[in-house]
């Protein structure tokens, strides 16, 4: 078992499917050293499990941060579907930068805080080589009503 699967066993968490993408993209493209993926949504089996704005009269930031965790998740799964199954991930030398979009309603700017949801459960799994830079937006529409929405690029050792 490699490092980064062992880490994922020894939190508990098994990586959702990686998700097919919704339209005309690829969900994971290498170039040269780097890997992108498209951008990823809260989805568990082809169905988005939190929708709807946070802050106002919608999710709060935890169940926000939740939902960023799950597209984080979503993310490394596409990561392992690309690089041919969980010990793949042991070449990512180092996660470089997560973008994220939040669902927000009007007045709402804790962006951050929703994203550390995804940053923090990635560096629970990769340990240093998870920390990164990161983009936090709000936005008033994401794809299915989504409450976010996050893509990664992150730098693969060669074998």
């Amino acid at each position: 078992m490699g490092v980064v699967a062992g880490r994922l066993s020894e939190l508990g968490c098994v990586l959702p499917t990686a998700p097919l993408p919704l339209g005309a993209y690829l969900p994971v493209l290498e170039s040269g050293e780097l890997v992108f993926t498209s951008g990823m949504l809260p989805m568990i089996d082809g169905r988005v499990m939190f929708t709807g704005i946070v802050g106002g009269s919608g999710h709060d930031v935890t169940e926000g941060a939740e939902a960023a965790r799950l597209c984080a998740m979503n993310a490394v799964a596409a990561l392992a579907a690309h690089l041919g199954g969980l010990d793949g991930l042991d070449r990512v030398e180092q996660i470089v930068q997560v973008s994220g979009h939040v669902l927000s309603a009007p007045g709402f700017c804790d962006q951050p805080q929703v994203l550390n949801g995804a940053s923090e459960w990635l560096f629970q799994v990769f340990g240093e080589t998870g920390r990164h830079t990161r983009m936090a937006l709000g936005a008033f529409a994401l794809p299915r009503n989504a409450t976010v929405e996050l893509a990664l690029v992150a730098r693969l050792r060669r074998c």
